[in-house]
C-alpha cells in the first residue's frame, strides 16, 4: 500500500473541519450531528473518527482556526519590537476578523457564527469551556503585551495593569462580533470610528484608583 503522507492526513483534516463548520454554522451546534458532519465530508465514519473523536474537538479546530488568524495578525503589529497603540491593536483585530475571518479561506465559512455558538455552548459543556477559556486567554495575553510596550514607552500610566487593560480591549472586539451578528446596521467602519474616539478620550485608569 502506498504510505499516507503529512499532506494527506492534513488534507483530510482540513475537509472535514470545513464540513463541520458548514453545517454548524447553517443548522447550529445541537441540529449538528456527528452523522450529519460524516456525511457531509463525504469520508467514511472511520476515516472521520481516526481524525476527531468528537464534535466539540472538531469545534475546537475549528476555532483555532480563527485563533491562527489572530496570532497573525499580532505577529505583524508586535514585529520589530512595535509598540501599536491600543487603537491601532483593536483596528488591527477587527479589521482581521472582518477581512479573514467573516470569510474564511480555508472552510469558506463566517466563523464568527459558530464563535458566538461556542460562546452558548460554553456555559453547558465543560470540554469547549475550558477550550474557551484557552482560547481568549490567550487572545487576552496579546492584548495584555501591547499594553506593557505602551507602559515601557511610556505612555500608559505604569501601575495599570496589563491584563485588566487587555480584556478591555478584548471586549471591544468580541462586542464588535456579537453587534454584527445580532445589531442590522453594525457596520466596521463606524464601529471602528466610534472605537476610535472612545479610546482617545477615556483615560486607564489604575488599580490604585479602586
Amino acid at each position: 500500500m502506498p504510505r499516507v503522507t503529512e499532506q494527506y492526513r492534513a488534507d483530510r483534516r482540513a475537509e472535514i473541519v470545513a464540513a463541520a463548520a458548514r453545517l454548524v454554522a447553517t443548522n447550529g451546534f445541537h441540529a449538528t450531528s456527528m452523522a450529519d458532519i460524516i456525511s457531509e465530508s463525504g469520508l467514511s465514519a472511520g476515516a472521520v473518527y481516526r481524525y476527531f473523536r468528537s464534535k466539540e474537538e472538531l469545534i475546537g479546530s475549528v476555532a483555532e482556526t480563527a485563533l491562527s488568524t489572530a496570532d497573525e495578525a499580532f505577529a505583524d503589529l508586535l514585529a520589530d519590537g512595535a509598540t501599536p497603540s491600543p487603537e491601532q491593536a483593536v483596528t488591527a483585530m477587527i479589521t482581521a476578523i472582518t477581512d479573514r475571518i467573516v470569510c474564511d479561506p480555508v472552510t469558506g465559512i463566517d466563523l464568527t457564527r459558530i464563535g458566538m455558538q461556542v460562546w452558548s455552548e460554553a456555559l453547558r459543556n465543560p470540554e469547549l469551556s475550558a477550550r474557551a477559556n484557552e482560547v481568549y486567554r490567550r487572545l487576552r495575553g496579546n492584548f495584555a503585551e501591547v499594553v506593557r510596550r505602551r507602559q515601557a514607552a511610556g505612555t500608559l500610566p505604569a501601575d495599570a495593569d496589563p491584563e485588566q487593560v487587555g480584556a478591555a480591549m478584548l471586549s471591544l472586539v468580541q462586542g464588535f462580533i456579537l453587534q454584527r451578528l445580532l445589531v442590522t446596521d453594525t457596520d466596521t467602519g463606524g464601529y471602528l470610528a466610534g472605537m476610535r474616539v472612545l479610546l482617545s478620550g477615556t483615560p486607564v485608569f489604575s488599580r490604585a484608583a479602586d
